[in-house]
């Protein structure tokens, strides 16, 4: 989809399902890391990978809803807001 912003340049906005593979790859990394620690910390292989996989789902749906929600506010409208466009 792309839009025209008031300088007639050519906006390009990602599609949902480039915001959701965005979220998944980096769900993986942010997970592993996750997994990583909760096992330094319990020593428990079982317990570490239930706090990732908690961590997992919860967190790429917030990803997901934070994505479109950026994707909702016009460019420029945030540099507008702080005085500096």
């Amino acid at each position: 989809m792309e839009e025209t912003d008031s300088s007639n340049k050519e906006v390009q906005r990602e599609s949902h399902l480039r915001s959701v593979l965005k979220g998944l790859t980096w769900r993986i990394i942010a997970t592993t890391t996750t997994i990583t620690v909760a096992y330094f910390i319990t020593g428990e292989t079982s317990t570490a990978l239930t706090i990732g996989g908690i961590e997992f789902i919860g967190k790429i749906f917030i990803y997901y809803l934070h994505e479109r929600a950026w994707q909702m506010a016009p460019r420029g409208s945030i540099r507008k807001l702080l005085g500096k466009g």
